[in-house]
Formats: structure tokens, sequence, C-alpha cells
């Protein structure tokens, strides 16, 4: 028996060892949950900034769509404004014809009148003859184009 009590006393004690093992898989457990941890945070940060990014698209588009809808719409306006001028000198063009045309008649008349004076004084006469012909000399009518906008 002596010699099965000296095996006894050389056998090494493992608890000593466990115990380290035990500690080492302790903290390798540990950090493997922390880093679980950590790479679910990243995800999650990953995915925050991914929906606020989809966000800040959307809202994008959206203000994109607005100016969009607003240079079509004033291109429109431009457009109906410039075919409103368009017409609007073709009529001072006509206006401005017309008015030569009656400073024309009114020269005209004046110059029949002023022949008529000068051959007859009696103004009588003269407007029996010329109904056109009154105690005053007939003016040039006189015109701008600032007339021509309404207000």
């Amino acid at each position: 028996m002596a010699t099965s009590s000296g095996n006894s006393s050389q056998i090494p004690n493992n608890s000593g060892c466990d115990e380290v093992l035990m500690v080492v898989d302790e903290r390798k457990r540990k950090r493997m949950q922390s880093n679980r941890e950590s790479a679910r945070r990243s995800r999650m940060r990953k995915q925050k900034h991914l929906d606020d990014l989809m966000c800040q698209v959307a809202q994008l588009k959206k203000e994109n769509s607005n100016i969009l809808s607003n240079i079509n719409m004033t291109t429109q306006q431009y457009g109906n404004v410039e075919a409103d001028n368009s017409v609007l000198r073709a009529q001072m063009m006509e206006l401005t014809q017309r008015l030569q045309s009656l400073n024309e008649i009114l020269a005209y008349i004046n110059n029949s009148n002023n022949n008529i004076n000068n051959n007859n004084n009696n103004y009588q006469e003269d407007f029996q003859i010329n109904p056109w012909n009154l105690m005053y000399v007939n003016q040039p009518i006189m015109a701008s184009a600032d007339m021509l906008y309404q207000y």
C-alpha cells in the first residue's frame, strides 16, 4: 500500500488548473458577449443611419418635384406673358398707324380750312361749305404707348 499512497502524492492537483481554465473561459465568454452587443449596436446605428438617409432622399425628391412644378408653371406663365406682349405690340402698331392716318386727315382738313378762310372771311359761309370747319383750329391727336397699358 505504500506504493499506492506514493502514487496519490504524485498525482497533480487539477483543481487549480481547472479554476484558471474556468476564469479564462469566463473572460472569453464575457468578451464574446460584449462583442455581440457591440456588433448589435453597430448594426442598429447603421440601420438608423440608413433610415435617416432614406428619409432625406424622400424629402429631397419631394422638394425636387415641387421645384420642377414651379419651373413648369413659371415657364407657362412666361409664355403667356410673351404672347400677350406680342398681341399688345401688334395693337400698338395698328393704333399708331390709325393715329398717323387721323393726323393726316386733320392736317388735310386744317389745310382746307385755311384755304377756305383765306378765300372767305365769313364764318357762316365757311361752316355751310365745310362743316368740319369750327371756330378753332383742329389740333393733332396726341397719344403715347403708355395709354395702351391697363392698370
